[in-house]
């Protein structure tokens, strides 16, 4: 493989490597970190796992550490449009020039690095990336697992683990307790954990876990925890913290857990050395921008976007959806990857749908609309399959009053394709303090 000499070369070869290729373990990766210098430990991190929510938790708490005054490094997968999105620092994501030049500075020093995954290879970068800017933390998104993640090489002062549901199994295992373990598999000796509510059988994997590595459990409901009250606004409470008024960037009920666990991370880490104030905590929950999830596009009908992908994300939209348009008909475009459980995804989400419009996604892993067509009749009256994206909005336009609402959903790539088509900015995920 000719390697690449300059920085438009380097974007090249790194969209070159297979981003579906997954391999699992961290052999690779704490070879190419050893050939940088390590520069994993030239910051302190706050580590984050769990099925759901993980994007959004990292995107209040880089945006509170940003308002405390914080250099913050973000790391996050999988991006909607572009791929500089994965990696930012004070919120912006990293320019093409210089991704460009990171990549061939990690080359030269380690000329293995073709040898990476797309994600070992984007994640050794950001980490580089990271120490070359002087982050002075960074918030880094676990991409699948945990245990064999390649970000498990990140040196954290506080780990999360937001709810864990079934995806990816296999990969992780057919159980709630086997998916649990992997993804507590970030928790470190003596480093403390937030944990969100949980299924009992993904609870006792954790704290199983933490109880073999000496990690100190803060857990919702029992520890910590954010909630309406009587006049609407919201509170956190936990050790140490009283919150009261808060406003959340983030739409949906199911936010407020999100933030609760970024809340008592961010205590967490303000003890450790990594000072949070209050004002900064209240200034980025309300300032969080996450795309995707819940996103809604102007025009009549609105166009929504989310990124649910497995039965608990859609269980979660579905209650979305209750408390932000009560009473208002849906009329759904569904795409899915073919090798996720799409059976419980269809079963909750096509009852609840005016009409629904089946498209191809851009990814070799796309689900031929055809193939499941039958299936998705068999609950919704009203449904078509297409044979590109632009057809399916299209037709789900034709279908939809002005007071309906225009749901894209079932996949990442989908909302990514949309978010592409019309519009939106996602350079910046915070407001500038």
């Amino acid at each position: 493989m000719t390697l690449p000499r300059t920085p438009a070369e380097a974007l090249e070869f790194f969209s070159r490597l297979s981003p579906s290729s997954i391999k699992l373990g961290l052999e690779r990766v704490w070879a190419a970190l050893e050939a940088l210098g390590h520069p994993e430990r030239a910051f302190p991190a706050l580590h984050v796992a769990g099925t759901n929510g993980k994007g959004s938790t990292c995107a209040f708490a880089s945006a509170a550490l940003h308002a405390a005054g914080h250099r913050v490094g973000l790391y996050t997968s999988p991006h909607l449009v572009r791929v500089n999105e994965r990696i930012r620092v004070d919120g912006v994501e990293i320019e093409d020039e210089l991704f460009g030049q990171r990549i061939l500075e990690v080359l030269e020093r380690h000329p293995d690095a073709p040898n990476l995954t797309y994600f070992e290879f984007g994640t050794v970068v950001a980490f580089w990336h990271f120490a070359r800017e002087a982050v002075d933390v960074a918030v880094v998104e676990v991409g699948l697992g945990g245990r064999l993640d390649a970000t498990n090489a990140c040196q954290p002062l506080v780990t999360a683990i937001t709810p864990v549901s079934f995806d990816h199994m296999e990969y992780l295992g057919n159980t709630l307790g086997a998916i649990a373990g992997e993804k507590a598999g970030i928790l470190k000796p003596g480093v403390p954990v937030v944990v969100s509510r949980q299924e009992p059988e993904a609870l006792a994997a954790i704290e199983r876990r933490a109880g073999e590595v000496g990690a100190p459990v803060l857990l919702e409901g029992r520890d910590f925890s954010l909630d309406a009250r009587s006049d609407g606004g919201l509170a956190y409470e936990g050790p140490g913290l009283s919150l009261e008024g808060l406003v959340l960037g983030l739409r949906g009920p199911h936010q407020r857990q999100n933030a609760a666990v970024a809340v008592a991370s961010l205590a967490r880490l303000s003890s450790l050395g990594v000072p949070v104030s209050p004002e900064a905590l209240r200034a980025g929950l309300a300032g969080a921008r996450w795309p995707g999830r819940l996103e809604e596009l102007g025009g009549q009908p609105p166009v929504l976007l989310d990124g649910a992908h497995n039965p608990a994300g859609v269980q979660v939209l579905l209650e979305g959806l209750r408390y932000l348009y009560p009473g208002r008909r849906i009329h759904c475009v569904f795409g899915v990857v073919a090798d996720k459980d799409r059976g419980p995804m269809l079963r909750a989400l096509l009852p609840t749908c005016t009409s629904v419009h089946l498209t191809p996604l851009d990814t070799p892993r796309s689900l031929v609309p055809e193939s499941y067509l039958d299936e998705a009749r068999a609950l919704c009256a009203d449904v078509s399959a297409y044979a590109s994206l632009d057809a399916a909005l299209a037709g789900a336009r034709e279908r939809a009053a002005s007071g309906d609402v225009l749901l894209c959903t079932g996949s990442l790539f989908l909302v990514g394709s949309v978010r592409a088509r019309l519009g939106g900015n996602l350079g910046a995920l915070h407001h500038s303090s």
